[in-house]
């Protein structure tokens, strides 16, 4: 049986490595909104006859547009373009440019404009959202675990490990933002609630075979029981983390570019998500069984000094 709990501080400081550089660079740049999160113009274009993907890109670009967003659907042929916002003048001029340089009647399907004001009302409703999905998951998951004690403790550790999953993810996107210029969509946003529900689900089946021990009454130590629980989920929960970590690594490998990023949260989030599963959110329930945290704040007046389970 490997012995994970005992090294709870260890994985606690790898957590820290990883999650201290993203939170500097958040602090520091933030993240690098795309068109979808700031003033912008959004086109969906069609040519007749059809043009080439890579040839239409290379056209907005040499237009002036390096930074636009091009999706390609291939069951119309239509082109959804999403760049800076445009004045007429230039709307008029992209449209003639991308006419005369591939050779291809444009015709614009649909055209619209985002406001400064829309804008910035996206990205209050995107951290509302992932606020609002951890108030409920902490909930949840305190109901479900209602009959032992202390239930509100496994669904803020639930939560406490979620938020872990986030900041990795939006850390390492901080950090290729100020990079290479890396910027976050909509599909950020939904590949962060996806991480987060399959964080939160790798967690319940760690709990959930905690609560089992618990109730068998298999030992009395929590901190053993918690140690054998995660050492019967650990192959189950490594081998489907593998399966969908492999699938997603060849789709960003051999993904198209509109999802290349997407693909990459969900990819990071997943190998996240299974470590914070299995090394943070039962370690946290032992450090708070064992009134641990009193070792970092005995230093104020009036807190309890922390002793050892077996020295109390």
């Amino acid at each position: 049986m490997i012995n994970i709990i005992s090294k709870r501080y260890w994985f606690f400081l790898i957590s820290a490595l990883v999650i201290v550089p993203g939170l500097v660079s958040l602090i520091a740049f933030g993240l690098k909104p795309s068109n979808d999160f700031q003033p912008g113009t959004t086109m969906t274009l069609r040519f007749n006859p059809p043009v080439d993907e890579s040839a239409v890109r290379a056209a907005v670009a040499s237009a002036g547009y390096q930074d636009s967003t091009i999706q390609h659907s291939t069951s119309t042929g239509d082109y959804y373009i999403s760049l800076r916002e445009l004045q007429p003048a230039e709307r008029v001029k992209l449209e003639s440019d991308l006419d005369a340089s591939l050779k291809s009647t444009l015709t614009v399907e649909s055209y619209a404009s985002t406001s400064a004001s829309v804008a910035s009302q996206t990205v209050r409703y995107a951290i509302i959202a992932v606020i609002v999905a951890a108030v409920f998951i902490m909930l949840y998951i305190s109901y479900a675990f209602r009959k032992m004690p202390r239930p509100t403790r496994w669904g803020i550790c639930a939560v406490i490990a979620l938020l872990h999953d986030l900041l990795v993810v939006a850390g390492i996107f901080s950090i290729l933002g100020w990079a290479i210029g890396v910027k976050i969509d909509a599909l950020f946003i939904t590949g962060m609630l996806t991480v987060a529900g399959y964080s939160v689900h790798d967690t319940i089946v760690v709990f959930d075979r905690i609560r089992e021990n618990m109730t068998k009454g298999t030992n009395k130590e929590f901190e053993k029981v918690v140690d054998f629980s995660i050492n019967e989920t650990f192959v189950r929960s490594l081998n489907t983390s593998l399966t969908v970590t492999f699938v997603l690594f060849a789709l960003f490998l051999l993904g198209g570019s509109t999802i290349h990023y997407f693909v990459l949260v969900l990819l990071i989030g997943v190998i996240t998500g299974t470590y914070s599963s299995i090394c943070n959110a039962s370690a946290l329930l032992v450090v708070w069984e064992n009134h641990e945290w009193r070792r970092f704040i005995s230093w104020i007046p009036g807190v309890p000094k922390y002793k050892k389970p077996e020295a109390a």
